[in-house]
């Protein structure tokens, strides 16, 4: 029973850090990335798993960052914090981040 939400900018980073940070990930992450036809229908975990042997055997230790995969950053500028009680007098905590680059920390009602 906890949520957490976030608001702010969003934007993609370069292709340069996202290199960086492909490169950063554990083997089996990045060949993962390859093996991993996100969103897709599959008809189960084989599939996953052929298509890692796969990508594995192609690019042994050294997979390139697939074309499809690439980071976003978020510039968070609000941030709210919900934990459910059975009793329904749930905590909700919002903070704000104000111009002056503080954040207002604020008791929202459930």
């Amino acid at each position: 029973e906890r949520v957490v939400r976030i608001e702010g900018r969003v934007e993609q980073v370069s292709a340069e850090e996202s290199d960086t940070y492909f490169h950063s990930r554990p083997l089996d992450s990045r060949i993962g990335a390859w093996a991993s036809p996100q969103r897709e229908v599959i008809s189960g975990r084989g599939v996953l798993v052929a298509n890692a042997a796969k990508y594995g055997a192609k690019f042994l230790l050294q997979p390139p960052r697939p074309p499809h995969w690439g980071g976003y950053r978020l510039t968070a500028d609000r941030w709210e914090f919900w934990q459910g009680r059975r009793s329904r007098l749930h905590d909700r905590l919002r903070y704000a981040q104000q111009a002056d680059g503080s954040w207002l920390r604020e008791r929202l009602a459930p």
